[in-house]
């Protein structure tokens, strides 16, 4: 099996991270992989804000957490009032995938950047896992206001998150692929 497709199939969601931080030449590894996804009409209509700083992240997971329990639904509600819950898994490293509000392809965009992160991640032997709580909370005024301070631009809508660090645990196993879901039609 050829080296892309081995870590394909090799590469998990990470949810407990070392304190240990990646480094610069691993960030900007990560980031210029996602640079190179492929982007609707090669128009790479995205931003990615990567932020290291732990202050800065605890206090996006607060603001994200105190908009959580605004959501209608009772599961975020009760996850979000946990006090030891954190978003972002204690990861060094966030990295926030946007992309411009009038894109036709933003999301999609941004999609495939961070799958390239955590392939790229993968590659190098950190842990990754998509966080998706700032594509629900990202325009709360509470959240909004720390990402514009970050310089994530006004008009810029947030896909997801990559949560990327060194591995405090073995990652999981894969879980059974679900059948049914391809269809081939020659």
């Amino acid at each position: 099996m050829n080296e892309v497709i081995q870590s394909i199939l090799t590469r998990r969601s990470v949810r407990s991270f070392q304190e240990k931080q990646i480094s610069d030449e691993a960030l900007n590894d990560i980031l210029e992989a996602a640079k190179y996804a492929p982007s609707g009409m090669g128009k790479q209509d995205w931003h990615f804000l990567a932020v290291q700083n732990k202050e800065i992240i605890k206090k996006l997971a607060t603001a994200a957490k105190e908009v959580m329990m605004t959501f209608p639904i009772e599961h975020f509600k009760k996850i979000g009032s946990n006090p030891a819950y954190d978003p972002f898994y204690g990861a060094p490293t966030i990295i926030i995938s946007a992309y411009e509000k009038e894109s036709a392809s933003g999301a999609s965009n941004c999609a495939a950047a961070l799958e390239n992160m955590f392939l790229a991640a993968h590659s190098m032997d950190i842990g990754s896992c998509w966080i998706h709580i700032l594509a629900f909370a990202g325009n709360d005024e509470k959240v909004r206001s720390i990402l514009t301070e970050l310089g994530l631009p006004e008009n810029y809508e947030i896909s997801g998150t990559a949560a990327v660090g060194f591995n405090s645990k073995e990652a999981p196993k894969a879980a059974p692929r679900k059948e049914g879901t391809v269809t081939i039609v020659k």
